[in-house]
Parts: structure tokens; C-alpha cells; sequence
């Protein structure tokens, strides 16, 4: 087991990771993300692809083994994993801005400062959207009781018309919301960080949410984003995800770049 050398702690000062960026900053992040796509193409859009392909196999096997009754609660879940997934094209935006050439398969020689801790980050990923999921089943179970699920073909019919539906889809949806947000803020720099720096997973974990706590207004805007892109994405039948996820992804890796200090930001390769 590599030893860890003693961390700063991700908090020191009150203005700390504090940048007063414009919120219009995260539309910068996501042009640099498709600028990065542009500059390799290959690579980004093969790994959308892939993702695209997890993604119907994930719904597939959903429907084929009877579990479509969490297939919505499963989808907002892919946002709570969706940073961990993007490591390879974070590997390749650090490429990119260090001027070596890229190949396809240097998304998949991702060289982690941290790749223990990085492993463990993902870990901690899906027992969270695991949490999510099986939180979802028991708010169905609380306002249902017994209720056998009617399958997806009567799920507008089920949330919209009747009284059970409608507050199933208003506690639903703020429970999802806290989810989701605690997900985002200790995920999205989290992850590009333990990719970049020798730190543990707690310390990136407690950096990640402190930075975006100190950035809200544009760590909000680009929250937003993602999540209307993702839905996007989910709307095309995932084929949206084939150019929309490697965006996301590169354009991430900008938004810690601007965010974490400079010389926090080495580029180890």
C-alpha cells in the first residue's frame, strides 16, 4: 500500500478556491471542452460511443430482467457516476494542453497521481447512486404502499393524474434534487483532482465541494448545464451522449483547471 504524504488541508482561509468568476465563465468551459473535442476527435467521440452503448445495454438489460420500475431513479444516477466515467477525456484535455500528440487509446492510459484513491472515489460513487436508487423504491413504497408498478408506458398517466403521483413527483423530485447536488459537489472536481494530484479521496472529496461552495454562481450554471444536456442526451435515445458527453468531459477538466489554484494544476504524466 503507497504511502500518502500529509495533505494541506482543503480549506485554509476564508477566501480559499474563491475566483469571482461571471456565471457566463461556464459557457467559456464549454467551448474549450468542444475546442477540445475538435482538436481530437477520434478519441472523444469513440468514448461517447461507448458510453452511449453502456448506457442502452444498462436500460436493456433493465427492461429484459423486469427492473424498469427504477429505470428513472437509474438515469438521474448516471449524473452521480457521470464525472468518474469522464476520467479518460480528462486525461486527454490534459494532453491536449500540454501539446503531446493524441492517440484513441490514451483515454485508456489514464496515468492517476492517485489511482488507488482515485479507485476508492468510484466506489464511493456507486454505493452513492445506489443509495439514490434504492432511496427512490422506498418513496414509491411510502406513497403507494403495495401498489404493483404499472411500467414506464403509464408513467406520465401515474405521476401527473392522479393525487398519489403528484406527491411522489414533488417529494421525488427535491429528495433527487439533494442527491444530486451533494453528488455534483464533492464529484466534479474530485475526481479530475485525484486524476492530477497525490492527495487521498476525503481530502479531493472535502476540495471538490469547498470549491464549488466558493464558486456557487457559476458552479450553479454549470450544474445546470450539464443537467439539461444530459437530459438531451437521455431524450435522443443516449445518442446524444456520443458528442455531448465528450464536451462535458473535456470541458470539466477546464472548470478545475479555473477553479483550483495554478500551481496546484502540474499536469503529471
Amino acid at each position: 500500500m503507497s504511502h500518502i504524504p500529509e495533505i494541506e488541508p482543503p480549506i485554509r482561509g476564508e477566501r480559499r478556491f474563491e475566483r469571482h468568476m461571471e456565471m457566463s465563465v461556464a459557457f467559456t468551459w464549454l467551448r474549450a471542452g468542444w475546442r477540445d473535442l475538435c482538436a481530437a476527435p477520434l478519441p472523444g467521440l469513440l468514448y461517447g460511443l461507448v458510453i452511449c452503448l453502456i448506457s442502452l445495454a444498462v436500460v436493456a438489460a433493465m427492461y429484459k430482467l423486469a427492473f424498469d420500475y427504477i429505470l428513472f431513479p437509474a438515469l438521474s444516477g448516471f449524473l452521480i457516476v457521470g464525472p468518474f466515467m469522464a476520467i479518460g477525456l480528462y486525461e486527454e484535455s490534459r494532453r491536449i494542453a500540454a501539446k503531446k500528440t493524441t492517440k484513441p487509446m490514451d483515454v485508456l492510459r489514464v496515468k492517476a497521481a492517485s489511482p488507488g484513491q482515485l479507485l476508492y472515489m468510484g466506489v464511493l460513487l456507486c454505493v452513492l447512486m445506489l443509495l439514490w436508487m434504492r432511496a427512490a423504491v422506498l418513496l414509491y413504497s411510502i406513497v403507494f404502499g403495495l401498489t404493483p408498478f404499472l411500467g414506464t408506458a403509464h408513467i406520465i398517466e401515474t405521476l401527473f393524474y392522479t393525487d398519489r403521483g403528484l406527491i411522489l413527483l414533488v417529494v421525488g423530485s427535491l429528495v433527487g434534487a439533494l442527491f444530486a447536488a451533494f453528488s455534483f459537489a464533492i464529484s466534479v472536481f474530485s475526481v479530475p483532482m485525484l486524476l492530477n494530484e497525490r492527495t487521498d479521496a476525503l481530502t479531493a472529496l472535502g476540495t471538490s465541494m469547498a470549491m464549488v461552495w466558493r464558486n456557487l454562481p457559476v458552479m450553479l450554471c454549470w450544474g445546470g448545464i450539464v443537467m439539461v444536456l444530459s437530459v438531451f442526451s437521455i431524450l435522443t435515445g443516449m445518442l446524444g451522449f456520443i458528442v455531448i458527453f465528450p464536451v462535458l468531459g473535456h470541458a470539466t477538466w477546464h472548470a478545475y483547471v479555473d477553479i483550483r489554484q495554478p500551481q496546484s494544476v502540474t499536469g503529471h504524466m
